[in-house]
């Protein structure tokens, strides 16, 4: 995903869309528009939410792409929406909960993303 593409919060912090503002550790080439994909870290602007998160800079790890991610295996999956978590530079997630499924990419590069699993389950490769 580019920056500048929006994205749906997949926790309970209160954000509701995320817009990409950097993406940060991307080493790009001249002219060429930064892009993330599934486990990328990214800096997010919260577009639509809580009064209190609005219009502020949060980091967020991307964990569903509707773009066909390709696995070692040869197996091609999609999501319905493209989503992310909030979370702190340490690495934390913010809220205490993550609506939906995540893709296993980026629970095996975020391990307290895959902890934050209870309710949601994992896309197992």
């Amino acid at each position: 995903m580019p920056t500048t593409a929006t994205l749906i919060c997949a926790d309970n912090t209160g954000a509701k869309i995320l817009k990409i503002a950097q993406v940060t550790r991307y080493k790009g080439r001249h002219s060429r528009q930064p892009a993330a994909a599934v486990g990328d870290f990214v800096t997010v602007t919260v577009k639509k939410g809580a009064s209190e998160l609005r219009k502020q800079i949060f980091g967020a790890v991307i964990v569903r792409q509707k773009y066909p991610i390709r696995r070692l295996n040869g197996v091609r999956i999609t999501f319905e929406d493209n989503a992310a978590v909030l979370v702190t530079p340490e690495g934390e997630i913010k809220g205490t909960d993550i609506k939906g499924p995540v893709a296993a990419e980026a629970a095996e590069k975020w391990p307290r993303i895959a902890n934050g699993l209870e309710n949601a389950f994992k896309i197992e490769k």
